[in-house]
């Protein structure tokens, strides 16, 4: 019979490389509580009405990739291609906007699009990211991309570049997409037909175009920074003012407008020079009108979301390696099989005193236990035979340096 395999687009992440993975939902998850955000975890699928309306029916997500389905009502059900409409959706349908005047929620975790798998992006491929409700403070901008920046920095991520952008208030892009159609007007033979349908629909997205073709025709295009209204104008102008502040650097590129159609106002995107053509590693924005859109209460909001599977790409080799190669504290190496019952005894006396132990199950020689050791990256080797319990001590290793010493089998190793 043959072995079945995974689906194409998904991954098995095995160890060594998990570990990377769980030290980066550690980050993540502290650095979130540091700037006081709490985790919200949501269904991975919803009915298909909530991201064609809080994403865009017109989007490339919503009309080619999103994974859409029949339940056995006959409901149409989608795995969710994206985090920010669900936590919208749970937002409005838990009423969170009554029980406090703001949310600072986060979540970390698998999203499904039906693309071509590419470096860095699956089928099923994870992201985290935040959303901040309630509030239309440029500070909340501020500190939502500062938030960001920090927990690449904390992964050793270094080559990055901070793009942003205002794509303005609807007043200011309705004036900005009767100025951007009329230049494109001109050029509609010489782009691809995904930006002729966009033209008609929201012509914005058409400098959003990777194709090479659309990108010259676009370089001239008018800039939606000249068509700002006060209010967009001193927004941006704000959120500018708190990353000079804090000193986070930026470039202001005006045709940066994000692939979706609830933003407004700050748009940004964090690239890595790292990662070649797919160089794109998080973004986000202000999406002020979202909240309404799906049946609540109006709501300025802020949120950004990073790809994890990018990120892991674009950490430093060494840095990688450095988190794989993490790992126990102490392997127990077994001498006699006759004394397991003591060994999984002091195992469990480390365990409770907070160390990470694995114990020898296979009973294999001395030599194999120590290889075994060095595969799984302990930290220390105890060895433990007949001759340690009658003398009621046990040998630890120290698998860096080499050096040996004898403990009282009650007492916990000081582990470095």
């Amino acid at each position: 019979m043959k072995a079945l395999q995974r689906i194409k687009g998904t991954d098995d992440i095995l160890p060594p490389e998990s570990r990377l993975w769980r030290y980066l939902y550690d980050v993540v998850h502290q650095t979130m509580s540091q700037y006081g955000y709490n985790e919200i975890i949501v269904p991975m699928f919803e009915y298909t009405e909530l991201f064609a309306r809080g994403i865009g029916e017109a989007t490339d997500i919503v009309s080619k990739e999103m994974y859409t389905f029949k339940d056995m009502g006959g409901r149409s059900i989608t795995l969710r291609p994206e985090g920010t409409a669900s936590v919208v959706r749970a937002f409005t349908e838990n009423s969170l906007g009554s029980k406090s005047p703001l949310s600072k929620l986060y979540y970390i975790g698998p999203m499904f699009r039906q693309e071509k798998p590419q470096k860095g992006r699956k089928r099923q491929f994870y992201q985290f990211g935040l959303e901040v409700l309630g509030t239309d403070s440029p500070f909340a901008d501020v500190e939502g991309i500062v938030l960001n920046v920090r927990i690449l920095q904390k992964l050793g991520i270094n080559d990055t570049q901070l793009m942003i952008n205002s794509i303005g208030d609807p007043e200011s892009r309705s004036v900005y997409k009767e100025s951007l159609k009329e230049y494109i007007k001109s050029r509609l033979d010489n782009i691809c037909d995904d930006c002729r349908k966009r033209y008609e629909n929201n012509p914005l997205r058409v400098l959003d175009c990777k194709r090479q073709e659309c990108r010259k025709e676009m370089q001239n295009a008018p800039s939606i920074l000249e068509h700002l209204n006060k209010d967009s104008k001193k927004h941006f102008e704000s959120v500018k003012a708190g990353l000079d502040a804090i000193g986070i650097e930026y470039k202001i590129n005006e045709r940066l407008v994000r692939g979706l159609d609830y933003y407004t106002r700050t748009v940004y995107e964090i690239v890595s020079s790292s990662l070649g053509a797919q160089d794109s590693i998080s973004g986000g924005g202000r999406y002020d009108l979202l909240v309404e859109e799906l049946g609540g209460k109006p709501t300025p909001a802020f949120g950004f979301a990073a790809g994890i599977e990018r990120i892991i790409l674009a950490m430093d080799g060494n840095k990688r390696d450095e988190i794989m190669d993490s790992g126990i504290d102490c392997f127990i190496a077994v001498l006699d099989t006759k004394i397991l019952t003591k060994a999984f005894e002091l195992a469990e006396n480390f365990r409770k005193a907070g160390l990470s132990v694995e114990i020898e199950l296979l009973g294999r020689s001395l030599k194999a236990q120590m290889r075994e050791a060095n595969r799984s990256g302990a930290k220390t080797v105890v060895m433990l035979g007949e001759d340690e319990i009658n003398r009621n001590v046990y040998g630890l290793k120290n698998m860096a340096t080499g050096d040996q010493k004898e403990y009282p089998l009650e007492s916990i190793p000081d582990i470095p």
